[in-house]
């Protein structure tokens, strides 16, 4: 399911949720994580690389280049330990909101 729009303020809430969460899967390049996400809802490179540069700086996530055949070499961001736990701690907050909104009824 695609959706046009997505107020701001709900979109930077669950960005770093779902950020952390295709990490968990899979490492990335930044250019590809902007594809992934925005193949749900809208979101640019200027969203998402200070994001990672965030998420970075407080060891949730590291880094590293591997050499590409089409250009500069690629930097990858791969899911930390600490990353990992704080991931499932939002995904837990995540929940206890949409139970929150089931309750009264918002869908």
């Amino acid at each position: 399911m695609e959706v046009g729009y997505i107020n701001t303020q709900f979109k930077k809430g669950v960005l770093e949720l779902c950020v952390l969460s295709i990490l968990r899967e899979q490492d990335h390049y930044g250019y590809n994580l902007v594809k992934e996400i925005s193949s749900k809802f809208p979101v640019t490179e200027g969203t998402i690389y200070p994001l990672l540069r965030r998420l970075t700086a407080e060891e949730y996530v590291t880094t590293y280049l591997v050499e590409s055949e089409q250009g500069p070499a690629r930097k990858y961001y791969t899911l930390t330990e600490k990353g990992s736990i704080y991931r499932d701690e939002l995904a837990l907050e995540w929940k206890q909101l949409v139970d929150i909104i089931r309750y009264f009824n918002v869908d």
